[in-house]
Formats: C-alpha cells, sequence, structure tokens
C-alpha cells in the first residue's frame, strides 16, 4: 500500500481528535452526577433535588473568580495546555436526543391568518373575513400554505372588492407599501413579503426566550420557508412551563378600569333578559343545591332588593345562579367559578344583553382575572372599551423588564417604559388618581392585576405586574416582555414530551445492547477468520470511536435511532472486511503468495465496497433531507459511519494485515471450523428461478391481500391525534383501560408496550385543536379515566411528571396539515431513492437489466416488510405503528438490499468480463456460489447485531428493528433470488448454446 507514513499520520491525529473530543463528553457527565449526588444529600423530593441541581450548575456558569486582578468565570476542565469553563465544555460535549435525555421536541405554527388580520387593522370587512373562514376549509384538504389558500377564497368572493380597499390592506399602517390604486397582484407580493418578515420576527422573539430559559444546548430553527418553527429542548424538566414559555403572544395591555358597582345594575337587568332566552331552551326541570341556591338568593337580594318567588315555581337564573360574589368598591365585577367562564362570556356577549348597557358603556370590555392557585373561582372585570377596541397603552412601550419582588415580598415583575409609553402612563395614572379608579394590567386577555393610584400621576415610565406569580412564573414573564410580543398566536402542530426517566432508561438499554451486539460481532470476527479477524475488531473498534469523535465534533444529536444507526454500521464495518477477506482467501486458493494474495484482495473487493456503500449512502442522504429529529440523527449516524467504515476497512485493516505480513506473519483468513466453508459451491440458482418467482408471488399476493383487506397500523404521524405512554405501579388490563379510556375520548387505541404495566394510548379526540389549552383538556381527561389505576392520592401534577415513576412518561401531537405532510414526505423519499438507486446502478453497470433487477428486488422487499407489518401488528408484543421510524427501516432496508444486490453484480460484472459473456446462466451462477460466503457471513453477522438490540434495547425501537430483521432476510433471499434472475430474463442475449436451451 502506498503512502502508508500519510495514512499513520491521519489515523494517529483522527484518533487523538476524536479523544479530545469525547473527553469533554465525559467530563460533562461527571460535573452532571457531581450535581445530582450533592442535590440528593441535601434535599429529598424530587422538586428540591431538580432546583438545587440547577442552582450548582448555574454557580459553574456564572460565578466569578480573581485571577491576576480579573473577574473569570471557573475553569472547570483542564487538559494541560488548556483549561475550559463549565459553558465551554457543554457546548463541546455530545448532544444527547429528546429520547435520551428528556425534555421536548415541538413544531409550532405561527398563524398567518392572525398575521392577515393584523395587516388588514383587523378589519370588518365581511368579504375579507370570509375569504379568512374559507381559507382554514381550504386548509383542511390542501398540502398549499394558508396564504395561497386565502388568496383563492378570496379571488373566488371578492366580486368588486379589491386586496387594497381602505377598508383591508390600504390602511394606515400599509402606507405606503400599499396605496388603493394597486392591483390584487401588487398586493399579494407585498403581503407575502409582510408575512415573511412577521414569521422571521416570531423565530427571533422565540429564540431570545428560549435562550433566556436555561437549557443547555437547545435547537431552534425554521423549516423551510414555511410558517413552522421546530423548537428542541432535551433536558427541560418542566415541559408545561415550556409550553407557555413557547405560545405565550405577551400580549400586554393597560386599560383603565370601571368601578365594579357600577355594572351590577346592569347584572341584574342582564339577568331577566336572558331568562326566556335560557329557559326555552331548557324543556328539563333544573335542580339548584340548596346551599347554593341559598348563597344566590342571597346575592340576588343584595343586588336587586328582596324578592318574593313561589317555592313551587322556580326559574333557571341565567346569570345569578352562578354568581358566587361581587366586587365591594374595587374594579372587579363579580366572582364566579372558573368552569363557568366561557358561559358567562356568552352571556354578557348576547347582543340582547349588550343592548342594555348605556350609551357611555356600550364598548365595555369583560375580562377575566388570573385565577389563584388553589382556587375554583375568577373575577371578572369590566375595562373601559372603545370603538377601535385598542388599549391606550401596549407592551410594545416596554424597554425592559426584570423579575422583582412586590411590597408583600411576593414574586413579581418590574418594567420600564420607552419615553413615549412613559408619557401616556403619566396620563393615565393622572386620571386614575383624580378619578379614584384602577388601571388594569392585562397579559393575553388576562387581567393579572387592577392597581388604583394613590399618590399622584407616575412619571418615568416605571410599573409592575403583581399576581399570584411563582418564582418561575415571573421570571418567565419576564423574559417574554423582554424579548417581545409574537406577531401571531404560536400553535404546537407537533410534539413530543419524554421523560427523564424513560431517556435515562432508553441510554441504559443502549448502551446494554450496544455492548452485546458488539461483543458478538468481535468474537465472530475471531472464531471465522482467526488472527486476521482480530485486526478487523481493532479496526472496527477504532470505526466506534472515530464515529462519536465526529457527532461529537460536529455538534450533530445523538438519538435512540441514531445508536441502532451505529450499531448497523457495526455490521457494514464488518461487511467491508469480509468482503476483503473473502477476495483475499480465494486469491491464496488460486496460489498466490501472501503478500500479493493480501494487494489482489484488496484491490479487488474494493469495487464492492464502494458501490456497496454509496448505494447505501444515498438511501441515507434521502433519509437525512426528509427526516426529522430522531430519524435526522439516525441518518446522520449512518452517513458517518459509511464514512468511518470505508476508512477503517480500506486503510486501518490494510495497515495491521500488511504490519503482519511483512514481518513474517503467516495469516490464513480463516480457522480450522471455517477453512473450506463454502468452497468449490456449485448451485445452480438459474434454473431454480422459476421457484423463486412462484414462492414470491405467493409472499406478495398474501402480502398485498393483508394490505388490502386489514391494512396497517397507521401511527399518529400519519393520521394525526396525541398518544402517551403511560406506566402503572401494577399491571393493568389494556381491554379495561379501553374501555374507560373510550368512555371520555368515545375512540382511543391502547396497546401494551413492553411490560403489562406500561401502555401506549392513542386518540383523534380534538385532533383539529392545536392549542395549549386543548392539550391540557385531553392530557386532563385521560388522566381522570386512568385514575383508578393509579395509586391513591396521585394528583394531576403527579401524574403529568410521572412522580415515582408512574404516570405520563411519553406524549406526542401530530396535527391532520403534519401527518399529511409526512405521508407526502414519506412517498417521496421512498421513491426519490429508487430513482437514485436505478440510476446510480445504471450508471456504474452500463445496462438498464442490472437496474430493472435491483429495482424489483426492493420493490419485493417492501412489499413483504409491510405485509409482514400488517399480518402481525394485530398480535405482536410490541408497537409495529407505520410512523416515520418505520420509514427509516424502509429506506435502510432499500440500502441493504441494494448492498447485497451490488455486491453480487459486481461479481457478476467481473466474471462475464473475464469469461466472455453470460453463457446461459453459468456464469451468473458461479459468481452468485462465489459469493455466497460473503452474503450469508455479513447478513449474520448483521442479523446478530440486529437481535442483541431488539432482545435487549428499548421497548421504543423495536418496531424499527423488526422492520430491519425482516428486511435483512428478505433482502438477502432477493439479491440472490430476484434482483439477478430478473436481470436474466430481460437480457436479450442470455450467450446460451443449444445445450443450454434444451
Amino acid at each position: 500500500m502506498q503512502n502508508k507514513g500519510l495514512v499513520k499520520l491521519f489515523a494517529v491525529l483522527f484518533g487523538l481528535v476524536s479523544i479530545y473530543q469525547l473527553s469533554f463528553t465525559f467530563k460533562a457527565n461527571q460535573i452532571d452526577s457531581t450535581a445530582e449526588e450533592l442535590a440528593i444529600s441535601k434535599f429529598d423530593t424530587p422538586e428540591e433535588r431538580a432546583a438545587e441541581e440547577v442552582r450548582y450548575l448555574d454557580s459553574l456558569k456564572t460565578n466569578k473568580v480573581d485571577v491576576d486582578g480579573k473577574q473569570e468565570s471557573i475553569k472547570v476542565f483542564d487538559i494541560g495546555i488548556a483549561d475550559y469553563t463549565y459553558n465551554e465544555v457543554k457546548d463541546k460535549a455530545m448532544n444527547l436526543g429528546l429520547d435520551l435525555k428528556g425534555g421536548i421536541n415541538v413544531i409550532l405554527e405561527i398563524s398567518v391568518k392572525d398575521i392577515l388580520v393584523g395587516l388588514a387593522n383587523d378589519s370588518k370587512d365581511p368579504v375579507f373575513n370570509k375569504a379568512l373562514s374559507d381559507a382554514e376549509e381550504i386548509q383542511k384538504d390542501a398540502q398549499e400554505p394558508y396564504l395561497e389558500s386565502f388568496y383563492k377564497a378570496f379571488d373566488a368572493i371578492k366580486g368588486d372588492q379589491k386586496l387594497a380597499s381602505p377598508d383591508i390592506f390600504a390602511n394606515r399602517t400599509m402606507y405606503p407599501d400599499i396605496t388603493n390604486d394597486m392591483s390584487d397582484d401588487d398586493v399579494k407580493g407585498i403581503i407575502k413579503t409582510k408575512v415573511d418578515e412577521s414569521i422571521v420576527s416570531a423565530f427571533e422573539v422565540l429564540r431570545k426566550r428560549i435562550d433566556k430559559f436555561g437549557v443547555t444546548q437547545p435547537n431552534i430553527q425554521r423549516l423551510g420557508n414555511s410558517g413552522r418553527i421546530l423548537v428542541e429542548l432535551p433536558g427541560a424538566k418542566d415541559v408545561e412551563r415550556v409550553k407557555k414559555l413557547l405560545q405565550s403572544t405577551a400580549q400586554l395591555e393597560f386599560w383603565d378600569a370601571y368601578r365594579g358597582e357600577q355594572f351590577l345594575p346592569f347584572l341584574a337587568q342582564a339577568n331577566e333578559t336572558l331568562k326566556p332566552i335560557v329557559n326555552t331552551e331548557k324543556d328539563t326541570e333544573v335542580t339548584v343545591d340548596s346551599t347554593v341556591a341559598e348563597k344566590t338568593d342571597s346575592l340576588i337580594d343584595d343586588l336587586v332588593g328582596e324578592t318574593t318567588t313561589d317555592s313551587t315555581d322556580v326559574a333557571v337564573n341565567p346569570i345569578f345562579d352562578l354568581l358566587r360574589g361581587y366586587g365591594s368598591g374595587g374594579p372587579v365585577v363579580a366572582t364566579f367559578e372558573a368552569k363557568d367562564k366561557e358561559l358567562v362570556t356568552s352571556y354578557l356577549n348576547n347582543p340582547q344583553v349588550r343592548a342594555l348597557l348605556p350609551a357611555e358603556q356600550r364598548y365595555v370590555k369583560f375580562v377575566w382575572g388570573i385565577q389563584p392557585k388553589d382556587s375554583d373561582y375568577v373575577d371578572l372585570y369590566a375595562l373601559v372599551g372603545n370603538r377601535e377596541n385598542q388599549p391606550p397603552l401596549s407592551g410594545a412601550v416596554i424597554s425592559d423588564a426584570r423579575q422583582s419582588y412586590s411590597q408583600t415580598g411576593k414574586p413579581s415583575v418590574s418594567m420600564q417604559m420607552d419615553s413615549k409609553g412613559a408619557k401616556i402612563w403619566e396620563e393615565m395614572t393622572g386620571k386614575a388618581y383624580q378619578q379614584q379608579s384602577q388601571i388594569a394590567i392585562v397579559l393575553d386577555d388576562i387581567v393579572y392585576s387592577a392597581p388604583g393610584v394613590t399618590t399622584g400621576p407616575i412619571s418615568g415610565g416605571n410599573s409592575e405586574i403583581s399576581g399570584s406569580f411563582t418564582l418561575n412564573e415571573a421570571v418567565d414573564l419576564a423574559n417574554v416582555l423582554r424579548a417581545g410580543k409574537l406577531p401571531a398566536s404560536a400553535d404546537i402542530v407537533q410534539a413530543e414530551e419524554v421523560g427523564a426517566t424513560l431517556g435515562q432508561e432508553a441510554i441504559d438499554s443502549g448502551i446494554k445492547s450496544f455492548l452485546i451486539a458488539l461483543s458478538l460481532v468481535l468474537l465472530w470476527m475471531i472464531l471465522y477468520y482467526g488472527k486476521s479477524g482480530i485486526f478487523a475488531d481493532i479496526a472496527l473498534l477504532f470505526n466506534i470511536l472515530l464515529i462519536f469523535g465526529v457527532l461529537s465534533g460536529l455538534g450533530a444529536v445523538l438519538t435512540l435511532p441514531g445508536l441502532a444507526g451505529i450499531v448497523l454500521t457495526i455490521g457494514m464495518s464488518v461487511d467491508a472486511n469480509v468482503l476483503i477477506f473473502e477476495r483475499v482467501r480465494e486469491e491464496i486458493a488460486k496460489g498466490k503468495g501472501q503478500k500479493e494474495a493480501v494487494k489482489d484482495g484488496f484491490a479487488n473487493a474494493l469495487s464492492s465496497i464502494l458501490d456497496a456503500n454509496i448505494t447505501t449512502g444515498l438511501t441515507a442522504i434521502i433519509l437525512f433531507v426528509f427526516g426529522t429529529g430522531p430519524i435526522k440523527g439516525f441518518a446522520t449516524t449512518l452517513l458517518i459511519g459509511i464514512v468511518t467504515s470505508l476508512f477503517t476497512a480500506i486503510f486501518i485493516t490494510r495497515l495491521l494485515v500488511d504490519w503482519y505480513v511483512n514481518r513474517g506473519g503467516k495469516l490464513e483468513f480463516s480457522t480450522a471450523l471455517t477453512k473450506g466453508l463454502f468452497k468449490n459451491l456449485n448451485i445452480d440458482f438459474i434454473s431454480k428461478r422459476k421457484v423463486a418467482y412462484v414462492f414470491s408471488a405467493i409472499l406478495i399476493v398474501v402480502s398485498i391481500g393483508s394490505l388490502a383487506t386489514k391494512g396497517l397500523d397507521q401511527g399518529i404521524d400519519f393520521v394525526g391525534g396525541r398518544t402517551y405512554q403511560v406506566r402503572f405501579d401494577q399491571d393493568v388490563n389494556p381491554e379495561e383501560v379501553k374501555a374507560d379510556v373510550e368512555s371520555v375520548f368515545e375512540s382511543a387505541e391502547v396497546k401494551t408496550i413492553g411490560n403489562s404495566h406500561q401502555l401506549k394510548i392513542s386518540t383523534k379526540f380534538m385532533v383539529n385543536e392545536n392549542s395549549a389549552e386543548a392539550d391540557s383538556i385531553v392530557q386532563t381527561k385521560l388522566y381522570e379515566s386512568l385514575s383508578k389505576y393509579l395509586p391513591q392520592g396521585t394528583s394531576y401534577d403527579d401524574f403529568s411528571k410521572a412522580k415515582n415513576n408512574v404516570g405520563k412518561v411519553f406524549s406526542g401531537k401530530v396535527s391532520p396539515t403534519i401527518a399529511d405532510d409526512i405521508k407526502k414526505e414519506s412517498f417521496w423519499a421512498v421513491l426519490g431513492s429508487l430513482v437514485v438507486v436505478f440510476l446510480y446502478i445504471l450508471l456504474r453497470f452500463k445496462k438498464w437489466q442490472f437496474s430493472t433487477g435491483a429495482v424489483a428486488a426492493v420493490f419485493h422487499d417492501i412489499i413483504i416488510v409491510l405485509g409482514v407489518f400488517s399480518i402481525t401488528y394485530s398480535f405482536m408484543p410490541f408497537s409495529m405503528e407505520i410512523d416515520q421510524a418505520f420509514i427509516a427501516a424502509i429506506l435502510t432496508v432499500i440500502g441493504y438490499s441494494l448492498n447485497d444486490t451490488v455486491v453480487v453484480f459486481d461479481r457478476i460484472r467481473e466474471v462475464i468480463a473475464e469469461r466472455a459473456g453470460f453463457k446461459g446462466g453459468k456464469n451468473i451462477n458461479s459468481a452468485i456460489n462465489s459469493t455466497l460466503s460473503r452474503t450469508l457471513n455479513t447478513s449474520l453477522t448483521t442479523l446478530v447485531v440486529l437481535l442483541a438490540m431488539f432482545i435487549f434495547g428499548a421497548d421504543s425501537l423495536r418496531g424499527l428493528l423488526f422492520a430491519l430483521i425482516v428486511g435483512v432476510v428478505v433482502g438477502t433471499y432477493s439479491s440472490v433470488f430476484i434482483a439477478t434472475p430478473v436481470m436474466y430474463d430481460t437480457l436479450k442475449n442470455k450467450g446460451e448454446t443449444a445445450e443450454d436451451k434444451e
């Protein structure tokens, strides 16, 4: 081998760099373990321990020490030639994905509808608003952006109306960008730009919020040019807090407030007005709890004077029956139960009720206050509104916000306004002082506080929001206000939440299965190839070091499927060595000397190795392009593994073998057990192709029949919905649980995952609702339906956080729109991989027959894998849902099947070139027989690796691994019995003799 010195230099440098990169991961884990041990020694509850861990790690980040008169961050890692701070160590450490570390991964969709409404200044134009509604309907079945649907809807109903109407986009806000003499086509281009700017603004706002949240190694990225934003926060423990932080629009407003007692007569009139309306709707008798009735009667007496009611004829009091208290001199009008908010709001917004308001109060805004913790009641406020429904002062004037403490010592948020805001604030507080009224501080349509002004106008623009805040809530609110408001609402259209416990279990099972698989492969190589197997093992171990080093150095994310990709890479790395060793054995069998046999063996195997790895690499690239999250992690490790496998097999193994041979060592490339194995085989595969065709046809017909009648178990990735993995403290009957869950959700799927005390529950209940409120409603209903199976005293909060490893350990959500997109992308990913591989094989082998045979084998493999899943999903003891991971498995099966096929084709090409043609299939048989040892050896090795992962790995990977196991078996079969025969049968000139034809 030429340039050995250069190869050695590169090998040493790559190894040292990999060790250097991985050292930061080991150090980061050591620091995290120290923080955990310290927290355990100080506190007993998980919440206190988590808080103490954060405090300890924050101290390493923020504390300074004096070094030569300068304040510098604490150095936590000294490698002799340099030392590093904790932040630097974490930045260089390997990134663990959500499924290994726990946390949350969401795709947010910025509401383009909200952006359009804002650009149109809340236009009341009926055509505009009808187009918005119609666009939402179009979106349910369309793949196009919302903006395109809006344009279609507007064009369909516009009549003489224009987008550049003063009532729509030709308003003061949009001037001079849009004027009323513009055409619709001109306006559309400008609106598209404005919408894009708003989405970019939302992205920046979210990035600022996340940067302040304190999660290490967060990832936020915009997905293409869409309004969707991916946010990954591995290690985030308080998932509900994260979701609030991401979805809060931070619409801060300051409103003058009426005195509550001013509206008590109005409530009485409203109650009377609503009686005939509500009583007409209710044909059944309403029974009121006696205690509540007495309280209600008392409140009515206070409000409208003493009343007499016939005890035998009690009418429904729509408002008073819900009333639980009223304001006394402050801005609170009345108090109601939180569960009745929507009903009371609908009553107050009734046109007949609004008509009762005097002229000076006709624009009043009824807004609810923040619900105190541990309380079922909420206050109703009346704010001084206006025709435009715009506040006198908005949060846009906030220049700074900080978490502070109120005069009572409770967490609050202090704010500083800019000069314009300070002037308006001074006017508002002066007016409130003169009128002895209050100013309501409203955030996202909730009144947080409504303080009075006792010392005259407040200058300087200082204000404070106080309420029932926890410290974390105050910190988050300050961060949100400082980052700015979102230009539109952000709905979570896809989400995954993984509990820290589940993440740690995944790491443990992943490491265990990885070590078992690695040990089996290392042992097999020694048993099969003897001393040369030891050299292959050394190269394999070096390969693994390089993979992890490159992952760490590139800042790539290691996910659970990524770990499976590394294990699969072990099999591929072995395949390259097997190809080389088999070719060396052939050269030795020809009588060549050891040095010459090694040289020719490596040279002859190179073509097959490159072709096999390139085809697998092409499918991995497509998977990387179309995949997201863990699946992209799988593709990343697969791609890195292919490159490092080629380097170690071609160069490192060669270095070791040459070193041993040159110093006089003797290598047999076999052992006493394997010497002569598969030698002198002469199986006539071509003559048996018709039997194989019949066998495969039966499998395909059965598979298609099952797919047509039974179908597949489609996961939420493809149909939309929510899924939860719930762990119990005892075994549960899935059928009983299903009955209870369906009583709440109408329809649901319940499956056992792993052990009998762990279930996967999927539902399409409220599938079209993406708000945080909808997520909370669904999860609350789930908790209520499962409460009898949980330990006594398990609260909703305990269930959500899986306290004591009981409760929700994983949840996922995919909106129907996202599900449609995933389906489309999956289809194009599979089709794209087939097209790319067809073209590559055509380019390499110069005959379309080779490409046809390869693609036919791939179709054969895909249909059978799908058929096996269709037939077996109903009784297998693990999840066999068709999701993104399954598509990753299908693409990997395509790559593996092609890997096998290309090796066979490569040998066929070589044999027919040496022996002048196909000769009626004789040369094809000879080529297949000569590669049979490699085919079976590699397949068995890969199967051993996959089985180790399947048996000892995480439950969540079993579906993916089962698909790979089936794919390897079917792919090995098809490369010999489908790809090659199809290629042969499509040849015009088979080189047959008269004897062959007979």
